[in-house]
C-alpha cells in the first residue's frame, strides 16, 4: 500500500507548474485584474493585493489540494481579505463543489484580525496561518512562487502591524488595541461596556462586511439584515454606551490622578454612593475658571439640522480647570538657575517641566534650543558645547562644499542636483517673507535658509528635500543666527520628522492612524460622524501634523507651541493630542453643519490665525492626562517624532522628492 504524502509537497502539481510558470503568471494577473475585479469588486472598493495559485490543503494528502485568488481590498477606510477558489479545478474526486464554498473566505475585515504567522519551509515556498480575534484560524495558505513579503508590506500600509516579541515570524494586526482592552479589565467595568465590539464597516456608510461578501460572490440575500438598517439609527439616543464607557473611564481614573479626580467628582455630582463624596465637597468649595470660549467659531446648530451628539468628555460645558495656567516664559535670570558653575543643567525634567508651561523667551531661545532639540546634552558643560560648535561648523563646511563645487556643466549631467536646487530656490523665496528677518530682495538670510536646505539634501541624500521642510527651518535660523548652528539643529529635528516626508508618507500615516484612535478613545461620537462621513483618514489635519502647525498661528506663538512639544513632558506625542484638542473644540460646528470631507479640508485650513494658543494647549494636556496609557497604546511604536526604530535591514527613507503639502 502506497503511503500517503504529507506535508512534503516538492512533487505537488501546483508547486512545479508554479515554477514554470513564475512571473508570467504574474503578469497575466496583472493584465488581466482590471476585467476579472471590475465585476466582482463593489464600486468605490479598490484591490490593493492579488495573488493567483494560492493554495490550501484541507487534508494531509498534497493531491487534495484547492487553488485560488487571494485579495486585499480596500472599502473607504476598512480593510478586507478574500481567498476566492478557481471554478472547474478540482484535483481529486474526493472533493466536492461543496468543500470549495466551504473553505472560501469571503470579505474579513483586518478588524477581525488577530495575527498572521509565516511558516518557511526548507524548499523556500512559504505558508501563512491569519488567527481571529475569536482564536479561529483559517486554513493554511501556500505562497508557492513568493508573494508573502508583498502582503504583509501591503497590509502594513493601511492597518497597524507589528513583529511579535516572542515570535519573529508573527505578525500582530493592531495590537496597540489590547492594552486598552487589559485596562479596560482591570478597571472592573461592566462586561456589556468593556467588551463591546468595534462598530461595524457599514456605519461609516461603506459596505458592511456582509453586503462586500455578497457583491464579490454576485449573491447578497435579501433576507440578510444589514447592520446598517438595524442599529444605525441608535447612535444618538441619549443613552450611549461610548458615553457611557468613557465616563467610567473618567471615574476609574480618578484613582490615579489629581485631575481626574477633579473631572470625576463633577461628573458623579449626585452620586454619593461611589466612594467619592469627600472628593466632591473638597471640590465643591473652589469656583474653577470657565474654560476660554471661542464664539466666533464654534457656531451653533443651524435650525432644522438634527441635534449634535453630546461629548463624552462636557468638553466646552464642564466647570473644570482642564489644564494648568500657562505661566510666563523662561528668562535669562532664570535660566541660569537651571545651571551649575559649568553649564551643566542641573535638573532636566523641572526645565522641561517649566518650558512646557510657559515656553522661552526669545532672548535666551538660542541657548535653549539647542538642548531642546538633542543637539547638545543636558549634562554638556560651556567648554564642551563650544567645542562641538567649532568640530560641527568644520563638518557643515566640508558637507557644504560637496554641493558647492559642483560646475555647470556637471550640473547639466546631475538631474537630482538641478530638481533639489530649482525646487529649494522656489520655496526659500516663499518663506516667512512677511517677517522682517527675511523680508525685502536680495535678502542675505533667504540665502542662507537656501544654502542650509542645499546642505541637508547631500547631507541625507536619501530624503533629499521636499516642500514644507523650509517651513521648519525658518524659526530654528531666525533664532539661532548662525548657519552652521541651525543647520545641526535642523538635522537634529529632522531625525524626528524626518520620516513626515517619506515618500511612503508611512510617517504621515501612522500619526494620522494614531490621532483617528484618540479621537475614537476621546470623543466617539466625533469619530462616529467621521466615519460615517468618510473623513477617517484625517488628511484634513495633513498639514497641522506636517510641518506642526507652522501654518496655524503668527510666528512667535509657533515658537511657543514648538518648544512645549519639544520637551516631551507629557508625551512625545503632545502634537497629536493638539490636533485632538482642536477638533473637539469645533465639533459642534464641524456636527452641525453637516461638514463632508472637502468642506472639513477648507474649514481646517480656514482656522489658521483664529486659534487660541493657550487654550488649546491647556485642552491638549487635558486630555492627554485623561487618556493616560489607553492613549499611549493608540500609537504606534516609533510613530514620528519618536525616533526611529533601528533596523539595520530597512533602509531609513524611501523617498524621491514629492511636493507633499
Amino acid at each position: 500500500m502506497q503511503e500517503p504524502d504529507l506535508h512534503d509537497l516538492s512533487d505537488d502539481a501546483d508547486y512545479a507548474a508554479s515554477l514554470q510558470q513564475g512571473s508570467a503568471s504574474m503578469m497575466m494577473t496583472r493584465s488581466d485584474s482590471g476585467k476579472s475585479t471590475s465585476s466582482s469588486v463593489p464600486e468605490g472598493a479598490e484591490v490593493v493585493y492579488l495573488k493567483d495559485n494560492v493554495t490550501i490543503h484541507p487534508t494531509q494528502y498534497a493531491s487534495e489540494r484547492i487553488s485560488g485568488r487571494l485579495k486585499l481590498i480596500k472599502q473607504g477606510s476598512s480593510l478586507f481579505m478574500t481567498w476566492i477558489p478557481y471554478k472547474g479545478q478540482i484535483t481529486n474526486a474526493s472533493l466536492s463543489e461543496r468543500d470549495r464554498s466551504l473553505y472560501t473566505i469571503r470579505a474579513v475585515p483586518f478588524t477581525d484580525v488577530r495575527s498572521i504567522r509565516r511558516y518557511t519551509r526548507t524548499l523556500g515556498w512559504q505558508y501563512i496561518i491569519v488567527v481571529l480575534s475569536s482564536g479561529l484560524a483559517f486554513p493554511s495558505l501556500y505562497f508557492y512562487n513568493g508573494g508573502v513579503k508583498e502582503f504583509l508590506a501591503t497590509i502594513k500600509q493601511h492597518v497597524f502591524i507589528a513583529r511579535s516579541l516572542e515570535d519573529a515570524n508573527v505578525f500582530l494586526v493592531n495590537d496597540f488595541q489590547n492594552p486598552f482592552q487589559r485596562t479596560l479589565s482591570s478597571l472592573k467595568l461592566p462586561v456589556s461596556i468593556a467588551s463591546r465590539p468595534s462598530a461595524s464597516v457599514s456605519d461609516g456608510g461603506e459596505y458592511s462586511s456582509y453586503e462586500l461578501q455578497g457583491r464579490i460572490d454576485g449573491s447578497i440575500h435579501e433576507d440578510i439584515p444589514r447592520p446598517s438598517q438595524n442599529h444605525g439609527r441608535q447612535k444618538h439616543k441619549s443613552h450611549d454606551p461610548a458615553r457611557d464607557l468613557t465616563i467610567q473611564v473618567l471615574e476609574k481614573f480618578s484613582l490615579v490622578t489629581k485631575f481626574a479626580r477633579d473631572t470625576s467628582s463633577q461628573l458623579f455630582r449626585e452620586s454619593n454612593s461611589n466612594g467619592y463624596g469627600a472628593i466632591e465637597r473638597k471640590s465643591s468649595s473652589h469656583s474653577p475658571p470657565d474654560i476660554p470660549h471661542e464664539a466666533s467659531m464654534d457656531a451653533k446648530v443651524a435650525p432644522g439640522e438634527g441635534p449634535v451628539p453630546s461629548d463624552p468628555l462636557e468638553f466646552d460645558k464642564m466647570t473644570l480647570v482642564w489644564g494648568k495656567p500657562r505661566q510666563p516664559p523662561l528668562g535669562s535670570e532664570e535660566w541660569e538657575i537651571f545651571l551649575d558653575s559649568e553649564g551643566r543643567i542641573i535638573d532636566s525634567k523641572a526645565l522641561k517641566k517649566r518650558i512646557f508651561y510657559g515656553g522661552v523667551e526669545h532672548s535666551t531661545c538660542k541657548e535653549v534650543w539647542p538642548l531642546l532639540l538633542g543637539y547638545h546634552a543636558y549634562d554638556s558643560t560651556y567648554a564642551e558645547r563650544e567645542y562641538l560648535k567649532s568640530t560641527k561648523k568644520s563638518e557643515y563646511e566640508i558637507v557644504k562644499q560637496q554641493w558647492q563645487s559642483i560646475s555647470t556643466e556637471q550640473a547639466k549631467r546631475f538631474t537630482k542636483f538641478r530638481e533639489r536646487k530649482g525646487r529649494i530656490d522656489k520655496d526659500v523665496v516663499r518663506t516667512d517673507r512677511t517677517l522682517s528677518f527675511y523680508e525685502g530682495d536680495d535678502n542675505a538670510n533667504v540665502n542662507i535658509l537656501r544654502d542650509i536646505l542645499l546642505t541637508y539634501s547631500f547631507y541625507n541624500f536619501d530624503l533629499g528635500y521636499c516642500q514644507g521642510m523650509s517651513d521648519l527651518l525658518s524659526p530654528i535660523l531666525f533664532v539661532m543666527e548662525d548657519e552652521s548652528e541651525a543647520f545641526w539643529c535642523f538635522v537634529a529635528l529632522m531625525a524626528r520628522l524626518g520620516p513626515n516626508f517619506n515618500r511612503d508618507q508611512n510617517g504621515m500615516h501612522s500619526q494620522l492612524f494614531a490621532l483617528s484612535k484618540l479621537v475614537e478613545l476621546l470623543d466617539s461620537p466625533l469619530h462616529n460622524y467621521f466615519k460615517q462621513n468618510d473623513c477617517l483618514n484625517y488628511f484634513f489635519c495633513f498639514r497641522w501634523v506636517l510641518i506642526q502647525f507652522k501654518r496655524e498661528f503668527e510666528y512667535k506663538k509657533t515658537m511657543r507651541l514648538w518648544e512645549v512639544l519639544w520637551t516631551h513632558y507629557l508625551s512625545e506625542h503632545l502634537h497629536l493630542y493638539v490636533c485632538v484638542a482642536i477638533l473637539k473644540r469645533y465639533r459642534n460646528k464641524i456636527m452641525g453643519e453637516h461638514m463632508d470631507f472637502d468642506t472639513l479640508l477648507k474649514f481646517t485650513n480656514e482656522l489658521s490665525g483664529h486659534i487660541d494658543l493657550d487654550s488649546i494647549l491647556r485642552d491638549a494636556e487635558a486630555l492627554c492626562i485623561c487618556a493616560g496609557e489607553n492613549g499611549a497604546a493608540c500609537i504606534p511604536p516609533g510613530t514620528p517624532p519618536s525616533l526611529p526604530i533601528e533596523n539595520e535591514n530597512a533602509l531609513l527613507y524611501t523617498q524621491e522628492e514629492d511636493e507633499v503639502l
